[in-house]
């Protein structure tokens, strides 16, 4: 029978693949790979005011010269709006998800508190939230341990499809994970805010959601996280000091410095382990700038 492990890694292609999101897929791929599971990539460009086709192929370019490569055809959710409007469907005929016309304006005048409902004129472009009335959910992350989220405040109402017809990150990456059959996840501590809502998805189609794990972030000397918001600089393609810089970050202070790097990522498969990473790595800053910048 198939090893029942399934993990993933989903970048954004709104810009090249940087530091922080290189260590996220190295992680994942190391987690899947321990456990002799599949790992695949997934391109979460639904969002088409902010994806360019150029960045797809220079993420997939630059995994590949790091020998990170899907096992599986590469899914990109441009492909998948219909799906994404199927279950969009589902949540309002269940009175689980509400029209929106509210304003970023109107929202910070009330503390960002959104209503529970809001007057909402049909006929012109508006967006749909979902209507997380109750829910409280609890679970243990193997790196920053016990996890609690109370979703049960207006703030919590997430935008499932936007007023320009594109869908949001939190239902596209629940469809995606549960139609993928994702077992296990392996993400950045960013975004363990969204984690509660997306439980809450989950629940109300009555799927299991994946394992998750949070990595710490790496940050710049402000203190802020490598992100393409950040105007984090692409790495370079294929480049040893660069993985080894990665394995630093994920708790291999002694990796074989004269490895290639397929025999680097055999050697970190061998000897990963999550709970080697604490919370207490959130702020490390690397020493080489030239590579996370």
């Amino acid at each position: 029978m198939p090893n029942a492990y399934r993990g993933r890694f989903a970048p954004s292609p709104t810009g090249p693949l940087h530091f922080g999101s290189l260590l996220s897929a190295v992680a994942s791929y190391l987690d899947a790979r321990q456990q002799q599971g599949t790992w695949l990539i997934r391109l979460e460009d639904v969002d088409g005011t902010r994806c360019q086709d150029s960045f797809q192929q220079a993420i997939l370019d630059t995994l590949a010269s790091y020998h990170l490569i899907s096992d599986e055809d590469i899914v990109r959710q441009s492909d998948r709006q219909s799906l994404y409007q199927h279950f969009l469907e589902q949540l309002i005929t269940s009175n689980l998800a509400y029209p929106c016309q509210c304003t970023r304006a109107s929202l910070k005048a009330n503390s960002g508190l959104h209503p529970n409902q809001c007057q909402c004129d049909m006929n012109h472009p508006h967006s749909w939230r979902a209507f997380c009335e109750v829910g409280r959910y609890e679970y243990c992350d193997p790196i920053q341990g016990k996890q609690y989220f109370d979703i049960s405040q207006p703030s919590n109402h997430p935008v499932l499809k936007r007023k320009d017809g594109y869908f949001s990150y939190q239902l596209a990456v629940v469809v995606d994970d549960h139609l993928q059959r994702i077992s296990h996840i392996v993400r950045g501590a960013d975004l363990l805010d969204t984690t509660g809502q997306q439980l809450w998805l989950y629940q109300q189609f009555g799927w299991q959601a994946p394992a998750m794990m949070h990595l710490p972030l790496i940050v710049n000397e402000f203190g802020d996280k490598i992100s393409k918001q950040n105007h984090a600089k692409a790495i370079p393609n294929g480049e040893r000091q660069v993985l080894l810089r990665v394995l630093y970050y994920l708790g291999f202070k002694d990796a074989p410095r004269d490895y290639s790097l397929l025999q680097l990522l055999s050697w970190a498969t061998e000897h990963w382990q999550p709970t080697q990473l604490s919370q207490a790595n959130l702020a490390l800053l690397d020493t080489d700038q030239h590579l996370i910048q």
